[in-house]
């Protein structure tokens, strides 16, 4: 860290270019934002309104039971024990890349994190062994919640993967019987890609 931070100092100021960026504020006006070299900002304002955005700052603690011991959701619900007393929760399962302190949970609770970064390019089906090992221990004699961040992309993914493979589901099957339960789900372009080539072993 400390050789690149070198790096960067050294850079010859020479050798940047000027930036810009646009952006549009929450009530919709749009701007142009350029760094010149030296530092200073210029905002220019574009005359242009298009749709704004609404920051959302409601947690989402919505329970989706996906299997008999099976639930998904976001990492508000993970941090929530009076819910996920309320849903018997027995296992959390993280494939988020931040933990969740397992130290918040209690004796009954087994936690696991199975860290997965949310870009195309990470291979999904190289966790699908570990985390399927862990959902059916769990669902054994117990209950276990899947979360990542948002609750739309990775843990979706994995359990996507993990009806194709225990329940013997279609790709589209697996994620219409999920959207059905969780209807913002969205695994990234990558990982659909993947979920549509995975083939699961069945025994036989």
């Amino acid at each position: 860290m400390a050789s690149f931070m070198n790096e960067i100092k050294m850079f010859p100021k020479s050798a940047l270019r000027t930036t810009t960026t646009h952006v549009t504020t929450p009530g919709g006006r749009q701007l142009k934002e350029t760094l010149e070299v030296d530092g200073t900002s210029v905002i220019t304002d574009l005359n242009v309104n298009s749709y704004g955005f609404v920051a959302d700052y409601m947690p989402d603690l919505q329970v989706a039971q996906v299997l008999p011991g099976l639930l998904m959701g976001s990492q508000d619900v993970a941090t929530d024990l009076s819910l996920l007393a309320q849903h018997h929760v027995t296992h959390v399962l993280n494939v988020a890349s931040l933990t969740t302190d397992p130290a918040m949970y209690t004796d009954h609770i087994i936690y696991q994190h199975t860290p997965i970064l949310d870009v195309p390019d990470t291979d999904i089906t190289g966790y699908f062994d570990e985390c399927f090992a862990f959902i059916d221990a769990a669902r054994q004699d117990g209950c276990v919640f899947v979360h990542c961040n948002a609750g739309v992309s990775r843990s979706a993914a994995v359990v996507i993967a993990y009806l194709m493979s225990s329940e013997q589901s279609s790709f589209d099957d697996a994620l219409a019987h999920l959207k059905s339960r969780r209807p913002s789900v969205r695994p990234n372009d990558g990982f659909m890609t993947a979920l549509r080539k995975y083939s699961p072993q069945h025994d036989s």
